[in-house]
């Protein structure tokens, strides 16, 4: 015959079998443990759960278990080791086929290796295997399995300084760090605070968007640009109270940003029908508006916070695209032009076949 026992934690009273509530038990403490910010001594826990300490200390014996990794400190408080625990995620079919798609997109807009996302993609492929897709499942490991053998024998730098910052990221810890902006002769020292990650698949970086101690004010850190591995500080942080990462990011053309700037409206040509096709089948940008003018181009045009971040996408596209505004943007490009006119000999060439040699290398 099952004993039964009182629940009361979080005001409810429901009598459950012995088994019931122990399991329910378990599954509360881990939840209650995960969002501890902070090692919670026993005696509170129990006053939390309303039970004695002595369950608390086998539901404790309980977790662990059951593999789940927990921390005492010399107060013998207790917390859940994080960077040890293995996080369950139950996903549809069709949710596996986005997880897959997601990760290899990461993989392919990477140009260093990651084991940590091999190791997804290999424990995606088991979960395949085992469940509802056994020869789906076989194809993602294939992958795994072919990116593992790229990978180097140790952590390279980037990895270290990507898993540093990841820790503080979750932990809502300060960093200590040593940047060297891209234009600067040397590298600085700085307390940072990382309130979110971003991907770029311009120049194929990940970004860091938080609050500089050196700047006082919010800014973005390259990962690749971050000199030797990152401190993380047990000093835990605040995000400031007028952060939205939705309206900073939101006018950016990938990942820069100007806080204090209105953006800047930029208007584009595109003239050949297959590049108008191409641009048709995506959204570039959430503010963007597209329209043909009367000789059936395309004009485009969008709010960006930092149009000088787009140059490297409208260079792919050559003589498909002109720039119409805004003015400065315009000049650049002319220039860019005129010095790669320069460097193929093309000012030299005779005005009569001018345009032809510039078609032939411009497209």
């Amino acid at each position: 015959m099952l004993c039964s026992a009182t629940t009361t934690w979080e005001g409810l009273a429901v009598t459950k079998s012995k088994a019931e509530f122990k399991s329910e038990g378990l599954d509360a403490l881990r939840i209650y443990l995960l969002a501890q910010p902070e090692a919670v001594r026993q005696s509170d826990l129990a006053r939390h759960f309303g039970v004695n300490r002595s369950t608390i200390g086998r539901w404790l014996v309980s977790l662990e278990a059951n593999n789940v990794p927990l921390l005492w400190d010399e107060q013998k408080r207790v917390a859940i080791d994080r960077k040890q625990y293995i996080t369950h995620l139950r996903l549809t079919r069709h949710e596996s086929i986005v997880l897959m798609l997601a990760l290899r997109l990461y993989q392919l807009q990477q140009d260093k290796s990651d084991r940590n996302g091999v190791a997804m993609l290999e424990k995606l492929g088991i979960a395949l295997r085992q469940g509802v897709a056994p020869e789906a499942g076989e194809h993602v490991l294939a992958l795994a399995h072919q990116q593992r053998r790229a990978l180097l024998d140790q952590r390279s730098d980037y990895q270290r300084v990507l898993e540093a910052m990841g820790d503080a990221w979750i932990d809502s810890r300060k960093v200590q760090i040593r940047y060297r902006p891209l234009r600067a002769r040397r590298a600085f020292d700085d307390v940072f605070h990382p309130y979110l990650l971003e991907p770029s698949p311009l120049g194929h970086g990940t970004y860091a968007i938080g609050y500089s101690e050196i700047a006082q004010a919010v800014r973005i850190r390259k990962l690749e640009r971050v000199e030797r591995t990152p401190l993380v500080l047990d000093e835990r942080f605040t995000v400031i109270p007028d952060f939205d990462a939705f309206r900073l990011l939101g006018s950016a053309w990938r990942i820069w940003f100007d806080e204090g700037a209105e953006p800047v409206t930029v208007k584009l040509r595109f003239t050949d029908e297959q590049a108008i096709r191409r641009m048709g089948e995506t959204a570039w940008h959430p503010s963007q508006r597209a329209e043909r003018d009367r000789e059936g181009h395309l004009i485009w045009t969008a709010e960006i916070d930092e149009p000088q971040e787009m140059l490297p996408w409208i260079r792919s596209w050559g003589a498909s695209c002109e720039v119409l505004e805004p003015k400065e943007l315009r000049a650049q490009v002319v220039g860019e032009v005129r010095r790669q006119m320069r460097r193929y000999g093309i000012h030299e060439v005779s005005p009569e076949n001018r345009q032809q040699r510039f078609d032939d290398i411009f497209g």
